[in-house]
């Protein structure tokens, strides 16, 4: 028998001190505090599945044992028995306890809610019609110190359901489910690059060039080498450099990080997918992000059609396409101009957005196409040839050279999904697009793209067209589990500190 703990501090809770005090009788009556361990040999799913089809009150097999670990979620006292239900990571099971089963000791006096326990028993059916496991011993197996939230209410606060997510996790429908589907998801995205010959690979999180997209890098310093480090804002770079290398099929699914707002489509760290395919250009990728979005949808909802925020969203191949360029020029209000001529979009966006003026000329394409063209992209669409101007590592496009580039997003249900480029291989004109973003930088905009040197010298080295893919693993995750805000599919996202009353809050009720 071990003892519980005995250096409890003072001021606690007077619930958590009634919890303790059952944890001492348990102790009392020959349980361990805290076991190492428990002899599960099922879940409460594989109860349950054992026992499809029509059920009969009062049937019973006494000759089937299970043993069950989990989390006591309901209890209901009926005298000298009581109901009680077990929550484990498949699903929920009803348990029948009666004092003269559990060696005399009457554990439901003991048991609080939210406590972990193992049990041993024979199912049966109540009057009722319910599957029921009858214990017949049992063991403690860890106290909870706070009770749960309501049962029946739940976690309300949105803020606190992300901020607590193991809370979340306990008490909310349908919360572990939206996790398990992501995991199907990026399962289901390594299995087919896998078995298409990808390798997938890691590259650096730190950098001294933080690059592969126009975003503001968080910075940190390495004490040892007395050097600032960006933290990655991209996979980019570094996986074409292994396209220089001499590998042709390159993939990575990792966490990147910008230094921007928050808000239902952002978070500033994030996953992505990034891959590279040498000797194939951004059509190939194309074909390849139609099978990759289209099978996850059947993956993950056994169809092409599923619901998202009361709206059914069709993933069945072929993608809708719609030209950038054109798109804007369709959609734009009095836009009578070629909009990729920057001096009179300019003079355009001033006289009719003010709000904007603050904004670099060659991103009011990116911002009236987000105003006008997205909130129209319902299912997943291609927005094909992206301007030269707002795509420095995007080759150029092979019949309209002067004025876009060979790149393609993927939007859906009005936000981006996917990115992804014809890449750039020319060495000198990659230098040139760099120069011109560096000389962004100096003008005052921390988003444009920096010079890297050593990744322009890894490209003068030589490195095969190829084509590249980067995918939002998160709003991707969104779409798939009906999710509205990317927090939802965040286990932990970026929350703003509470201070000193983090970890005070009250959960109950």
């Amino acid at each position: 028998m071990s003892e519980g703990s005995t250096n409890r501090p003072e001021g606690l809770h007077e619930q958590t001190i009634a919890r303790l005090n059952n944890l001492d009788a348990q102790v009392a009556a020959g349980f361990d505090a805290y076991p190492y361990s428990y002899p599960k040999t099922h879940h409460a799913s594989e109860v349950l599945a054992a026992h499809t089809g029509e059920l009969t009150a009062g049937d019973k097999w006494e000759g089937e044992e299970y043993a069950l670990a989990g989390r006591v979620t309901l209890m209901r006292h009926m005298g000298k028995a009581a109901f009680a239900d077990l929550s484990d990571e498949t699903g929920k099971l009803q348990l029948f306890f009666s004092k003269q089963d559990t060696e005399n000791f009457d554990p439901t006096k003991k048991i609080d809610l939210g406590d972990i326990i193992g049990v041993k028993g024979h199912p049966f059916v109540t009057k009722t019609g319910q599957l029921t496991l009858h214990v017949t011993s049992w063991q403690p197996l860890v106290k909870s110190l706070h009770p749960l939230p309501s049962k029946f209410h739940g976690l309300q606060d949105e803020e606190l359901r992300a901020r607590r997510r193991y809370l979340d996790l306990m008490v909310t429908d349908g919360a572990r489910e939206k996790f398990q589907a992501r995991s199907k998801m990026i399962r289901y995205i390594r299995n087919e690059l896998d078995s298409r010959g990808f390798m997938e690979v890691e590259g650096p999180t730190l950098q001294v060039t933080a690059g592969g997209a126009e975003a503001k890098p968080f910075m940190t310093h390495h004490n040892a080498l007395s050097h600032d480090f960006k933290l990655r804002i991209s996979l980019e770079l570094y996986l074409k450099r292994l396209l220089v290398g001499g590998f042709e099929k390159v993939y990575e699914i990792g966490r990147v990080y910008r230094n921007e707002g928050i808000d239902r489509t952002h978070n500033p760290e994030f996953t992505m997918l990034e891959l590279y395919w040498a000797y194939t250009d951004y059509s190939d990728i194309a074909k390849l992000v139609e099978d990759l979005l289209s099978g996850m949808a059947k993956e993950v909802h056994g169809s092409y059609q599923f619901e998202y925020q009361g709206k059914t969203l069709d993933f069945t191949p072929p993608f809708a396409r719609v030209d950038y360029v054109g798109a804007l020029r369709e959609h734009v209000p009095e836009l009578d101009f070629d909009p990729l001529d920057l001096d009179k979009l300019r003079e355009f966006s001033d006289a009719r957005y003010p709000q904007w003026k603050a904004v670099p000329s060659y991103k009011l394409l990116d911002k009236l196409f987000g105003e006008y063209v997205e909130p129209l992209l319902s299912n997943p669409t291609f927005v094909m040839d992206h301007p030269a101007v707002i795509s420095p590592l995007a080759k150029k496009h092979r019949t309209r050279p002067e004025a876009v580039t060979e790149r393609f997003e993927v939007f859906c249900s009005g936000f981006e999904l996917a990115n992804a480029f014809s890449e750039l291989n020319d060495a000198f004109d990659q230098r040139e697009r760099f120069e011109a973003q560096s000389a962004r930088q100096a003008a005052g905009d921390d988003e444009a793209h920096p010079q890297d040197e050593d990744f322009l010298l890894a490209l003068e080295y030589g490195m095969p067209p190829a084509g590249g893919l980067g995918v939002g693993i998160d709003r991707l995750a969104m779409l798939l589990t009906d999710s509205d805000s990317i927090r939802d599919v965040l286990l932990f996202p970026l929350l703003k500190p509470e201070g000193g009353a983090e970890g005070t809050e009250q959960t109950e009720g």
